[in-house]
């Protein structure tokens, strides 16, 4: 009977400590769940950026000559920074698509969503689905997108340009005559139907030929070119579009419309929308193909990227004389937003920007 209150109070001793521990120890996660957080922003990158390689990236690629190729660089410096980075996504729509499930619950541009058996003509009518069987076969592939940008004037950047494995070009961006400061080189023209060059004569002999597509009668209009049909009406289109492209349809290939997805609700933020393409949540193709090479390259520079706000009477591309202010009319485009995740790829070393107009002030 006398053990009784000394028991009373072993027992309510040792369940106090319990519960300080506990709350405690929850503080503690607390605390430290919250320290987790402040290190990312909005949309889940570091807060603080710099080009210093991670110690386990240093012992990988330190011993390796200045030139070489990185294999695995560009995922491991994205991740790095961006820990939501996903496995490799396949470049261009194969006929196994259907497996790809981020895709699916998107209408275009977002995705294929009622797409589906106009694609499985399209690939039947292409039979290609990769880059070539000489690039495919590179261990390692060193890529650079090349934007249309006045910056890349008068740079003389051409020959280091044809140097990279893979050279990716946009919409109908000239080569012939541009050559000291662009290069000669194209693998790959992305395009979407009003963006592309309607001068057989000025395309280049070889390149993939490779469409964005961001409605349903981009796709359409593919299907004319491919089967080499005359398109007779151009109703939907918002601006004339080529009648007939130089390449065979094994040449012939649809970008993943991931890319333009992810880009667009996760990389930059721009708004959802409800999935659908609206005022100021469609990325810049240039934005596009820099995300379509974070998943498929080992390294990833840019070349004519950048535009500067604070200089209305420059140049905005290096073949023509409209002006910078014309991109203020754009009403799809949100040129602030991805301006800022494309400086953060290029502070933090995931691409390198050849022309430095990525981080150039201004708005």
């Amino acid at each position: 009977m006398r053990m009784k209150p000394y028991r009373s109070f072993l027992v309510g001793l040792c369940s106090m400590l319990a519960l300080g521990l506990f709350f405690y120890s929850s503080g503690r996660l607390s605390l430290r769940g919250r320290g987790q957080k402040s290190l990312y922003d909005s949309q889940g990158f570091l807060l603080t950026l710099n080009s210093s390689l991670p110690l386990e990236l240093k012992y990988k690629y330190g011993n390796l000559s200045k030139d070489a190729c990185k294999p695995g660089f560009t995922t491991a410096k994205m991740t790095a920074i961006y820990p939501k980075f996903t496995k490799p996504v396949p470049m261009f729509l194969d006929p196994n698509f259907k497996r790809f499930s981020k895709i699916h619950d998107y209408v275009l541009p977002f995705g294929i969503k009622s797409q589906e058996k106009i694609i499985d003509i399209l690939l039947a009518a292409t039979k290609r689905y990769g880059l070539g069987d000489e690039l495919d076969s590179l261990s390692c592939k060193k890529c650079i997108i090349i934007g249309n940008g006045g910056i890349l004037a008068n740079k003389s950047l051409g020959q280091r340009i044809d140097e990279f494995d893979v050279v990716v070009r946009l919409n109908q961006a000239p080569v012939k005559g541009f050559e000291k400061d662009v290069g000669s080189k194209t693998d790959i023209r992305i395009t979407y139907p009003e963006g592309a060059i309607q001068k057989a004569g000025d395309y280049e002999r070889e390149s993939l030929f490779v469409l964005a597509a961001f409605k349903g009668l981009d796709l359409n209009w593919l299907q004319h070119i491919i089967f080499n049909r005359r398109l007779y009406s151009t109703d939907g289109f918002w601006k004339s579009v080529a009648q007939h492209v130089p390449r065979k349809p094994s040449d012939m290939r649809i970008l993943n419309p991931y890319f333009i997805q992810e880009a667009s609700f996760k990389l930059i933020g721009l708004p959802h929308n409800n999935g659908q393409m609206g005022r100021g949540n469609i990325p810049t193709l240039g934005t596009v193909a820099i995300t379509m090479a974070l998943h498929n390259c080992d390294e990833v520079a840019v070349a004519g990227f950048g535009y500067n706000m604070g200089t209305p009477y420059a140049p905005l591309h290096y073949y023509e004389k409209t002006r910078m202010s014309a991109i203020k009319e754009s009403w799809t485009h949100d040129i602030s937003k991805e301006k800022e995740f494309l400086v953060k790829l290029v502070t933090a070393g995931v691409i390198q920007d050849l022309t430095g107009g990525i981080r150039a002030t201004g708005r």
